[in-house]
């Protein structure tokens, strides 16, 4: 780095406070010394949960739809509905697996958290902003 180079940093710097000065009328709060290395139990303390209800009643219609479609379409092909074509249901069956797994798993994870088990809580459930 040349002496040039510094002294135009150096420069820039002593400009850039001159237009600082609308910062001056900030509120800063100083942090306190902690001599001993001591930590704060505020900073300890969990958050109040927010229950994402949005995403909890999708997870309960994927649920609830889920199973209907993956019962009737088990139903239909094992032959205790007749139906004229019902080879035409696997599309439904892997629909409603496909609906059926992430409803279930959130919905789970709902209910442990509500429960209050160790480990679940409703920050696992992704939610819709």
């Amino acid at each position: 780095m040349s002496l040039h180079s510094i002294t135009e940093f150096l420069d820039d710097i002593k400009m850039s406070r001159r237009r600082g000065k609308d910062y001056e009328n900030v509120d800063y709060t100083k942090l306190q010394h902690a001599d001993n290395g001591s930590f704060v139990d505020a900073q300890f303390a969990k958050p109040a949960q927010s229950v994402p209800w949005k995403a909890i009643a999708l997870a309960t219609l994927l649920l609830v739809v889920g199973s209907f479609l993956l019962l009737f379409g088990i139903l239909v092909v094992s032959g205790h509905i007749s139906l004229q074509n019902s080879d035409r249901m696997w599309p439904m069956i892997i629909l409603g697996a496909l609906m059926f797994i992430p409803g279930a798993y959130h919905v789970r994870i709902a209910y442990y958290a509500y429960k209050e088990v160790p480990g679940y809580s409703f920050d696992d459930i992704p939610e819709f902003d």
